[in-house]
């Protein structure tokens, strides 16, 4: 278990009060920045320097913009045949509320483990739809609204190895970062594994012909087999991946303005959210 520890700096951004439960716009103005006025980034910025320039030995300040990945095909799928509605240790919002409560159960018992139905294909690690795209030019959209008022660019960019997330990488920052910077794709940054044929990556061999303007960590290697058709992944094993990634970033990364694409919320065991949606 790693012996660092993780929190939140409350004050700068609206999200804080909700980001522990799943709540909040999914792309509030300003990247949910409580700051309106015009100097904002350049204000921000300036007291986040003065954090870790005051702060003791072994602390560090960073900021996370953390996204989701734009619709996938396995979301239209999920809304297709539901989600059974189960007990978890934080509430998350549904994507799909209005799902008719005798198909909640399908998604989860059968059609997850299935690669497609004829209609809709989602696994293995399915492609965005129409929808995720124009989702991710929204989040485009918002960058480069941002940039007139001083949004610094984020100097160190991560991305999970799943289709769905890179793509929306890469529309999200198109001509917003420099061609000469370069995402980091991380094999911990994934989706939940198990069961769920959308969460099965591909080989290293198809991200690096596919995608190569990114660079892959070397522990990515060329099969996925944190994957397993029988076995899903527990909340405490996504906490114990999260943290490693944490560890990786904290421990190597001086840059402290950080891009990280991802799936979902995680939670550390404190209750404490360290990744908030934006």
């Amino acid at each position: 278990m790693s012996q660092r520890s993780y929190e939140v700096v409350e004050g700068f951004f609206m999200q804080e009060g909700g980001a522990r439960y799943g709540l909040g716009e999914v792309l509030p103005p300003r990247f949910g920045l409580i700051d309106r006025s015009d100097g904002r980034w350049k204000t921000f910025r300036q007291k986040i320097d003065q954090l870790n320039t005051s702060s003791p030995a072994g602390t560090q300040y960073k900021v996370f913009f953390v996204g989701r990945h734009g619709e996938g095909f396995h979301n239209v799928a999920e809304a297709k045949y539901g989600t059974e509605v189960r007990p978890r240790p934080y509430f998350v919002v549904s994507f799909y509320p209005n799902n008719p409560l005798p198909r909640r159960k399908e998604w989860n018992n059968y059609w997850s483990k299935e690669n497609g139905d004829g209609e809709l294909i989602w696994g293995p690690d399915p492609e965005l739809t129409t929808l995720g795209k124009d989702q991710a030019k929204a989040v485009h959209d918002a960058w480069k609204q941002e940039r007139k008022f001083g949004i610094p660019i984020p100097e160190k960019l991560y991305c999970s190895p799943l289709t769905r997330a890179i793509h929306t990488n890469k529309i999200s920052f198109d001509s917003i970062i420099p061609q000469s910077q370069r995402t980091m794709i991380i094999e911990n940054l994934r989706e939940t594994t198990g069961v769920h044929t959308c969460d099965k990556r591909r080989t290293r061999t198809y991200i690096e012909q596919t995608f190569p303007d990114f660079d892959i960590e070397k522990e990515l290697i060329e099969e996925d087999t944190l994957w397993d058709p029988e076995v899903r992944e527990t909340h405490a094993e996504i906490d114990a991946r999260m943290r490693r990634v944490l560890d990786m970033i904290f421990g190597k990364d001086q840059e402290q303005l950080l891009r990280v694409m991802n799936h979902r919320q995680y939670i550390l065991p404190t209750g404490g959210s360290y990744l908030n949606l934006i």
